[in-house]
């Protein structure tokens, strides 16, 4: 039997999401792509997962592209880049995009190699926790292309213009502790797994719902104009007011109690 090249695992409200090709050091081919999108699908509507653990499988996230795999057959690249409009994300971009649009925290969880279309994928989750070997490049450079999945989204929030510039032209490779000082990553750590988990488990003793809005503010209004800004705030503080978590978030915080969460509003 054909192993799947993405897998889900979800446990106690933490989905573990593996990009699952390690003999090819979880490069991407084609079939990846279809299936990390479906994977976003199935999270987006599932209002019991909490937070994501996105992760590669035996000790690399992922090596980037798998240029022979996804070209040898001519219809791949079409399909990987193919659009509707132009401001639309195509298959390429949502494995990128996808994770900072889904209602829930996301973690990416660095070890080993993070280049190029693995680097565009990291870069879509809210945090990074890298291992301290482990590597990441925006490598696109290096065959002659530009980085077109998305990355750039979130990279722009990241870096300076100048040093975004520098590292995708250069295609270098960039160590962990580097990658923490430029804001590449969150957090460098010697069990990047371990740490993701606690931070998960910190997360989880949030309402969902403050989570999501939380979220959706910051990656809608990061860049966008004031007024909807403001509007935005407004819009989900009443949507929060009305929902049953944050009455009780407020129990859990006044009385103390563990009483459960109910599952994310379908609002988000």
């Amino acid at each position: 039997m054909t192993q799947s090249p993405v897998t889900l695992v979800i446990k106690d409200g933490i989905a573990f999401v593996t990009l699952n090709r390690p003999e090819k050091f979880n490069a991407l081919n084609y079939e990846m792509f279809l299936e990390i999108c479906r994977v976003q699908k199935l999270l987006a509507r599932d209002r019991q997962v909490r937070v994501v653990i996105l992760q590669g499988a035996q000790g690399h996230f992922s090596s980037g592209l798998d240029i022979k795999s996804v070209t040898s057959k001519p219809l791949q690249p079409l399909g990987l880049l193919a659009k509707w409009l132009p401001g639309n994300a195509n298959l390429a971009q949502r494995v990128s995009i996808g994770w900072s649009r889904l209602p829930v925290p996301v973690i990416a969880v660095i070890e080993g190699y993070c280049y190029g279309g693995g680097m565009q994928i990291a870069l879509g989750a809210d945090f990074r926790f890298a291992a301290e070997g482990a590597e990441l490049s925006i490598m696109e450079a290096k065959w002659g292309l530009v980085p077109d999945m998305a990355g750039l989204v979130s990279l722009r929030g990241i870096l300076p213009k100048d040093k975004a510039l520098e590292l995708s032209m250069t295609a270098r490779i960039v160590k962990a502790p580097e990658a923490a000082a430029l804001g590449l990553v969150s957090r460098v750590t010697a069990d990047p797994m371990e740490d993701a988990m606690a931070f998960a488990n910190e997360l989880m003793t949030r309402s969902p719902d403050a989570l999501a809005a939380i979220k959706g503010s910051i990656h809608l209004s990061w860049t966008g104009g004031i007024r909807r800004l403001l509007a935005r705030e407004s819009w989900y503080q009443v949507r929060l007011l009305l929902g049953k978590n944050f009455a009780i978030a407020a129990r859990r915080q006044q009385d103390k109690t563990d009483q459960d969460y109910r599952p994310r509003q379908k609002f988000w």
